[in-house]
């Protein structure tokens, strides 16, 4: 589902006069089939939804020619399944809207090399008006030059910032984001000494200083970061290292040293820690905090999108933590479309392929004779998709209202909602 924002006091309304439309509305974009792909998937919609709100959806007939839109993922080699669920959760999203303008032109970026340039050209030389993907950074590169020849605007599913800006605007989930908002969130409750342990790679590294930006715009400060080989080949002495504030190795008894620091005045003087990692690296590094006298009650566990799993409130040793993620609720919804329509679970990228196609749908059915401009893409008003309120940036990045949740015995659980627009969070 993807809508215009609405004010608040409207929203509800607006949702009910919605539903009441449902039953009059079908239809569906059209897929053209990748080569080599066989036939469009049959499955049907779940429900489809009738134009969102707002002036972009006016159609006074001036633009009401067919229009396609490339979608690039792997469809083979070693991301094919990833590629092949992220297909999928585009055709639903043309089902979803019902939006019979727009056809979605699918190629295989295949498993690297010429695979992703050769499939832009392909799409474009079909006469493809938009690039959904692709999801590789090195993808994205290989694709910018062909696209921004055609003067093709591309919207990739990819982290890297770096390419973003021109005709490349970036849809992936961006860790900084997370970060500033748990940061923002923590001064709120009053937490104002940060740390973090984050694994010694490139995403380590980003989380460290995203902190170290966030804390200082937020007015706290970053005690200590200390960052461990993520083969957890030295996590007994970096954590020893943490808790105890020296950059020393350890000396025989520093464990019951330090476990008695922490608990007289919280771990080494931070009352927050930011551990990015999941999985059972996470599990292991929360119950070794635990064995070394890091208090949950005194220090809040924060964290980044690994943790947005639901096996993490299975360990009680991250029970209190909280972290950053895109509303649950929608998502949701859509895993639970998505699994009806194709009988195996989405796989956690497979909403932003949902989103992409469901934004260009939304573009497609305006009167505008160019619906992938620049100045089309860049609404400040943003959208609201299964990963909920987005919009992008002039330089490329994208923007978005974030939930914060808590870890507990019962599961995950908001503690502070997603904004419902873009003056609500405060950009």
């Amino acid at each position: 589902m993807l809508r215009w924002p609405v004010p608040r006091s409207a929203s509800n309304l607006i949702a009910f006069a919605l539903l009441l439309t449902l039953a009059a509305c079908g239809g569906g974009g059209r897929m053209l089939p990748a080569p080599g792909l066989g036939p469009q998937s049959s499955a049907m919609p779940m429900r489809p939804l009738p134009p969102p709100p707002g002036p972009a959806t006016a159609n006074s007939g001036a633009n009401s020619g067919p229009v396609k839109v490339a979608l690039l993922v792997p469809l083979s080699g070693p991301n094919a399944e990833l590629g092949k669920s992220m297909l999928e959760a585009a055709q639903l999203a043309l089902f979803t809207t019902g939006n019979d303008r727009m056809t979605l032109v699918p190629r295989d970026t295949a498993g690297g090399g010429g695979g992703a340039a050769a499939a832009a050209r392909s799409a474009i030389g079909e006469g493809a008006k938009l690039i959904l993907g692709p999801l590789l950074a090195a993808d994205v590169e290989a694709v910018r030059p062909v696209a921004a020849d055609a003067k093709v605007n591309v919207i990739a599913f990819s982290t890297a910032t770096q390419l973003a800006g021109g005709n490349v605007f970036l849809m992936g989930f961006l860790p900084r984001q997370e970060v500033v908002r748990e940061v923002s969130f923590g001064r709120e409750r009053g937490l104002s000494r940060f740390a973090a342990l984050a694994p010694s790679s490139q995403y380590g590294h980003l989380m460290g200083d995203a902190l170290k930006d966030a804390v200082g715009t937020a007015g706290g400060s970053v005690v200590r970061t200390e960052y461990f080989d993520p083969r957890g080949s030295d996590l007994g002495a970096v954590i020893q290292r943490l808790v105890s504030g020296s950059s020393a190795p350890p000396p025989p008894g520093a464990a019951s040293a330090a476990a008695a620091s922490a608990a007289a005045g919280g771990a080494s003087g931070f009352d927050a820690l930011l551990l990015p990692e999941g999985g059972d690296q996470l599990k292991q590094i929360a119950g070794q905090l635990k064995q070394a006298g890091v208090d949950a009650q005194k220090v809040r566990l924060l964290g980044s999108g690994l943790w947005d799993d639901s096996s993490v409130s299975s360990d009680a040793a991250l029970y209190g933590g909280w972290f950053a993620a895109s509303p649950p609720e929608q998502r949701r919804e859509f895993e639970d479309r998505f699994r009806s329509t194709y009988s195996h679970p989405a796989p956690r990228l497979a909403s932003l392929a949902f989103d992409a196609a469901a934004l260009a749908a939304v573009l497609a059915k305006g009167d505008n004779p160019e619906p992938f401009s620049h100045d089309a893409i860049l609404n400040q008003s943003g959208f609201t998709g299964v990963d909920g309120l987005f919009r992008f940036t002039q330089q490329g990045l994208v923007q978005r209202g974030l939930a914060v949740l808590e870890v507990g015995p019962g599961g995950i659980n908001i503690i502070s909602p997603a904004p419902r627009s873009f003056e609500d969070a405060g950009y």
